[in-house]
């Protein structure tokens, strides 16, 4: 089931974006991925509204790898994203921003796909990086060494509208 849900670029969002994040319950996917434009934005008044924390996954699992012998970061990326969102109160919804760390090609995975695990148990919003195009998400342009391209199924989009 694909989703789209479209409103004026700004936090003037943030009361959908609150009702949708209430109304993924029902879903077997919890996973929404804020595109448009002001999504970093979004997030945070969100994460302000819910008196959480928007997670920099860039930062955060970044560091974890660092220090993650180089032929075990793509076996290791799964679970340590894992651990660093347990610490996150399971109640509240898990808010992920700066997700392009896990577009490396060295680690060998597929970022929607990671995002997605998370998403089975627990309410996810997620900046998506790239861009939403007939009903598919892409990052990267072709040829590029990180280009993805991926359908919308089990992906909730809110959609800002662009600014004029």
């Amino acid at each position: 089931m694909t989703h789209e849900f479209a409103f004026p670029s700004d936090v003037a969002d943030l009361p959908a974006l609150e009702r949708l994040t209430e109304e993924i319950n029902a879903l077997q996917s919890k996973l929404i991925m804020l595109a448009g434009s002001g999504k970093t934005r979004l997030l945070r008044a969100l994460a302000q509204r819910l008196n959480g924390e928007a997670l920099n996954v860039g930062a955060t699992l970044g560091r974890r790898l660092a220090v993650t012998p180089v032929s075990d970061r793509g076996f290791s990326t799964n679970e340590l994203l894992r651990e660093i969102t347990d610490g996150v109160g399971n109640d509240a919804p898990l808010l992920l921003d700066n997700l392009e760390v896990l577009f490396e090609p060295s680690l060998k995975v597929n970022p929607l796909n990671v995002i997605k695990l998370l998403a089975h148990s627990r309410r996810v919003i997620a900046v998506w990086p790239g861009e939403v195009r007939n009903d598919r998400l892409t990052y990267a342009g072709m040829g590029h060494p990180e280009h993805r391209d991926y359908s919308r199924d089990g992906v909730v989009v809110f959609e800002t509208a662009q600014r004029q």
